[in-house]
C-alpha cells in the first residue's frame, strides 16, 4: 500500500495526518464595521463590575483558550502584537480591552488610540480569563470574529495561498505570518477541518490575521476551479510533480496550494488545479513541516512573480 503524500519528496507518512489529531507533526518531504465604543474607560484592577454588570474579566462564552466560530460570539485576542494588530484594522469590531497598566502604556507608545472601554486589571485577572499558560503580555481584546471573506474578494489579487485541511493552528498561524511577509494577498482555508478563528490562531499568527485577508470556503476544488476560470494559475504542492516548483511555468496570477502533512493536497484538489510541483530538500533530512513548506514556496513564486513583472 503506498503511504500518504507530502509536497516535497520524502518518505510516506507513518502517521495519517487525521483531523482529529489537531497537532499536526513535522513530516513535510516537500469584513464588519470598525470598532467602537464609549471611549478609554479607567477601570481598577479589583472593580467588581463594568457597565454590563458584569466583572471586567468576565469569560464569554467557551472553554478557556478555546478556538469557535461565528456565531458563538465574541472572541478574546491576546498579546502585544496580536491587540495592536486588530485595533488597526478597520474591518475588526472590537468590545472592550483587559489590559495592565503597563500593557496599556505600551500600546500607547505603539501608536494605539483606544477607542473601547478600557478595564485595567492585573496580570492574574487575565491568567484566570485565558489561562495560565497563555502569554497574554498583559493584553486582551474582546472582539468580534472577522467577517467572511470570499473568492468575489480577490479579484485584484495576484498571489493567494489555499490551504487545504490544514487543521492545527499553530502551523495555520505560522503559515498566515508568513503569507504577510511575503505579501500574499489571501490566506483560504476550508470552513471544516480547519482552525477557527480564535485566541489560539491569532495569537500564534501574532497580528497577522488582521493583516492578510483570511478567505474561508465550503468546497476547495470548486474554489480552485474558480480561480482557475478568473485566470489564477493553480499550482499543488505534491511530492509526485512532475518538476521543481522553480522550475513550473507559473504566469502572473498564482493560486498556491498545499495539503496536511499526513494526507497531502486531496485528490479531488490536486485534480483541480493546473499543475502538480514538488519541493526538492537536498540534504538529510529530506521533509519540512507545512509551515516551512508554506513560507519556501511562497517565496520561490513571489521572486517568480517579481521576474515576470519586471520583465513585461
Amino acid at each position: 500500500m503506498t503511504g500518504p503524500k507530502n509536497p516535497t519528496g520524502g518518505p510516506p507518512a507513518k502517521d495519517g495526518g487525521s483531523p482529529r489529531n489537531p497537532r499536526e507533526k513535522s513530516r513535510f518531504a516537500r469584513k464588519g464595521p470598525p470598532g467602537r465604543g464609549g471611549g478609554q474607560g479607567a477601570g481598577r484592577p479589583g472593580a467588581a463590575h463594568d457597565g454590563d454588570g458584569r466583572r471586567p474579566w468576565a469569560k464569554p462564552r467557551g472553554r478557556p483558550g478555546q478556538d469557535r466560530g461565528e456565531d458563538d460570539g465574541p472572541v478574546l485576542l491576546y498579546g502585544l502584537h496580536t491587540v495592536e494588530a486588530a485595533f488597526r484594522n478597520p474591518d475588526r469590531r472590537r468590545h472592550r480591552l483587559l489590559a495592565t497598566e503597563n500593557a496599556q502604556r505600551r500600546l500607547g507608545e505603539r501608536g494605539i488610540s483606544f477607542d473601547v472601554p478600557v478595564e485595567t486589571v492585573a496580570p492574574r485577572q487575565l491568567d484566570h480569563l485565558v489561562g495560565r499558560d497563555a502569554v497574554h503580555q498583559g493584553a486582551v481584546l474582546e472582539a468580534d470574529p472577522l467577517p467572511a471573506f470570499g473568492a468575489r474578494d480577490l479579484a485584484r489579487a495576484r498571489l493567494v495561498l489555499a490551504l487545504d485541511q490544514i487543521t492545527d493552528p499553530h502551523n495555520v498561524g505560522a503559515i498566515l505570518r508568513s503569507a504577510v511577509a511575503l505579501a500574499a494577498d489571501a490566506v483560504v482555508t476550508t470552513e471544516r477541518h480547519a482552525p477557527e478563528e480564535g485566541p489560539v490562531l491569532a495569537k500564534s499568527a501574532s497580528g497577522a490575521l488582521d493583516m492578510v485577508r483570511h478567505v474561508r470556503v465550503k468546497n476547495m476544488a470548486r474554489f480552485v476551479t474558480e480561480m482557475r476560470e478568473a485566470g489564477f494559475r493553480a499550482v499543488a504542492l505534491d511530492s509526485e510533480g512532475p518538476a521543481r516548483l522553480e522550475e513550473t511555468g507559473l504566469g502572473d496570477k498564482v493560486l498556491l496550494v498545499l495539503g496536511s502533512e499526513g494526507k497531502g493536497v486531496r485528490q479531488g484538489v490536486r485534480e483541480a488545479c493546473d499543475v502538480l510541483a514538488r519541493l526538492d530538500m537536498p540534504g538529510a533530512i529530506a521533509s519540512l513541516n507545512v509551515s516551512n513548506a508554506a513560507v519556501l514556496s511562497l517565496y520561490i513564486v513571489r521572486e517568480a512573480l517579481e521576474r515576470g513583472r519586471k520583465g513585461s
